[in-house]
C-alpha cells in the first residue's frame, strides 16, 4: 500500500492533466454520441462564427448587435450561450435517439446548426466586405426569407 501511496504522490502533474482531460472528452464525446464529422464540422463552424463575429465588431466595428457596431461583452456573452444551447439541443436529441432506439434526429439538429453556423459566417464576411458570390448571397436571401415566412 505504501508503494502505491509514493507512486502517487510523485506522479508528474502533467499525468494528472492528462487523466482529467481523457476523462473529460471521453465523458464530452459519449454525450453527444460520438465524435462525428458532423460534430466536428457544428465546433468548428461555431468557432469560426464567433471569431469572425468579433472581428466584425472588434476591428470592422460594423456589428449589427450593438448601436455603435463595436464590441460589447454582454453581446459575446449571449452568443456563446446561445452556441452552448444549440450544444445541449444536439445532446438532448442525442438521448431521445437512444430512448427509441433510432439514430437520425441528432443528425438532422446538427445539420440544422451547421446550415445556420455557416449563414451566419457568410453574414459575417459580408459585413467585413469580403465580395461573396452572387449565387450565395441569393440563397442566403432566400433561406432567410423563408424563415420569416415561417415565422409569420
Amino acid at each position: 500500500m505504501e508503494h502505491i501511496k509514493n507512486l502517487i504522490a510523485t506522479r508528474p502533474l502533467r499525468i494528472d492533466l492528462c487523466l482529467l482531460l481523457g476523462a473529460l472528452s471521453g465523458t464530452l464525446t459519449n454525450i453527444f454520441g460520438g465524435w462525428t464529422t458532423g460534430m466536428q464540422t457544428l465546433v468548428i463552424l461555431m468557432i469560426i462564427d464567433y471569431v469572425t463575429g468579433l472581428l466584425v465588431a472588434g476591428l470592422f466595428k460594423n456589428s449589427s448587435k450593438t448601436e455603435n457596431g463595436g464590441l460589447k461583452s454582454d453581446v459575446g456573452f449571449k452568443g456563446l450561450a446561445k452556441k452552448f444551447v444549440a450544444l445541449m439541443i444536439v445532446a438532448a436529441m442525442h438521448r431521445i435517439d437512444l430512448m427509441f432506439g433510432i439514430d437520425y434526429l441528432r443528425d438532422l439538429c446538427v445539420i440544422g446548426f451547421v446550415a445556420n453556423e455557416f449563414i451566419s459566417v457568410i453574414e459575417n464576411a459580408g459585413l467585413m466586405g469580403i465580395p461573396l458570390p452572387s449565387a450565395v448571397t441569393k440563397a442566403i436571401e432566400l433561406l432567410n426569407q423563408k424563415s420569416e415566412d415561417k415565422k409569420e
